[in-house]
């Protein structure tokens, strides 16, 4: 009986403050919900992808208003994530990741998640075969066609392959070998390339059910041993353009008669190029393929550098390939991205951060900052 006066002594005194006009407890929170998101997306809203480096098994996307800075949802996304894919058009978008069956260890589950795109809730899985890449994630690991139909994704264990899946029938419907060649760069509806060691590039063709109905291997197109190219390019129309370690741009473009490389420039005089000026981070090139611009994240550093993070961003007019303006960065950005309407944003975060930074990209001035976005933010993605 005396433990029991202990046990309820703290609530009887509890009653004593109450009726000596004391606060009276804080009432009890109402059940955790879910709201839906505006109708018509808005492409000042970026996802701030996080594969959650200290530990991967649990990756997450957040989604950010850059006009307002508010939070606008969540979604958690499994092991050794890499990025949210949002279609042109449709109720869906698309995250493809892995799952343990005890957490860490057992039998590994991968899957694209399909996510409603008004609420954010999972919204069906499509399996596919548990060996897509995992590594420092990259926009080029996974991608879709033109026209939405197959999603394709980047293998490495260690085989190199590409898994299709169409979006349509909702299935895995096949597996694309790419030995020595790597990662996906779509080129059309039916169409997309990987690049490969010695420089050249893997053309593939796909039918209308996901098979390869063509395959190309370019001669080489970079030069691999004297001044690699990071896999992390961008695309305006028919033209993937990459930059070199050094900071030369090599435009691949799609035409008719298959891939060809258009002429090299470079990001940097030799004067700056002297300097140890160079592109560096994660996602380090953006385009705004309206005003036909390219953005680029500069640092100076020897050669090693090339993905160190950058202080300042060199835009450049894709037509005479000049830079036009710089934009100083008021943190340090490993990743950039552009939003695609005619007065954009440019987002940038840097993957030691938690600080998404806001710019206007037009006038070069820094507009607010959103803290508090992950653990470490890799990648950008907004509407296409």
């Amino acid at each position: 009986m005396r433990a029991s006066g202990r046990l309820f002594g703290p609530a009887l005194l509890l009653l004593s403050l109450m009726a000596q006009g004391a606060e009276p407890p804080l009432p009890p929170d109402g059940p955790i919900g879910s709201k839906s998101l505006p109708s018509a997306w808005n492409r000042h809203w970026v996802w701030v992808n996080d594969f959650v480096f200290p530990h991967m098994t649990d990756g997450m996307a957040y989604l950010i208003d850059g006009d307002s800075g508010e939070y606008l949802g969540t979604l958690s996304t499994g092991a050794s994530f890499v990025r949210v894919l949002l279609p042109a058009s449709g109720d869906l978008m698309y995250s493809p990741e892995t799952y343990f069956s005890r957490g860490t260890r057992g039998t590994r589950t991968d899957v694209v998640t399909l996510y409603d795109r008004k609420n954010l809730k999972a919204a069906g899985e499509i399996i596919i075969p548990p060996k897509r890449a995992s590594n420092l994630p990259m926009m080029s690991d996974e991608a879709l066609t033109d026209d939405d139909r197959f999603l394709l994704i980047y293998n490495f264990n260690p085989a190199q392959s590409v898994s299709v899946v169409d979006t349509r029938k909702k299935a895995f419907v096949g597996e694309i070998e790419t030995a020595g060649c790597a990662l996906i760069y779509p080129t059309g509806a039916r169409s997309f390339f990987s690049l490969c060691g010695d420089g050249a590039a893997l053309a593939i063709d796909l039918d209308d059910s996901g098979a390869v109905a063509k395959r190309t291997r370019t001669d080489p197109l970079f030069e691999a041993g004297s001044d690699p190219v990071s896999e992390k390019g961008v695309r305006v129309k028919d033209t993937w353009y990459f930059a070199s370690f050094n900071g030369d741009v090599y435009p691949i473009v799609k035409t008719a008669s298959g891939l060809s490389r258009g002429t090299k420039w470079a990001l940097t005089t030799a004067a700056e190029r002297k300097q140890g000026w160079r592109p560096g981070g994660m996602q380090h090139l953006a385009v705004h393929e309206g005003r036909h611009e390219l953005y680029s994240i500069m640092h100076q550093g020897p050669l090693s550098t090339h993905k160190d993070p950058g202080s300042v961003v060199w835009v450049y007019d894709l037509n005479s390939n000049i830079r036009v303006r710089t934009i100083p960065l008021k943190s340090l950005s490993s990743s950039i991205l552009l939003s695609k309407d005619d007065q954009p944003l440019l987002f940038s975060i840097f993957i030691d951060s938690s600080t998404l930074d806001i710019y206007d990209p037009l006038k070069g001035t820094h507009l607010r900052s959103v803290e508090h976005v992950g653990t470490t933010p890799a990648l950008l993605v907004n509407e296409p």
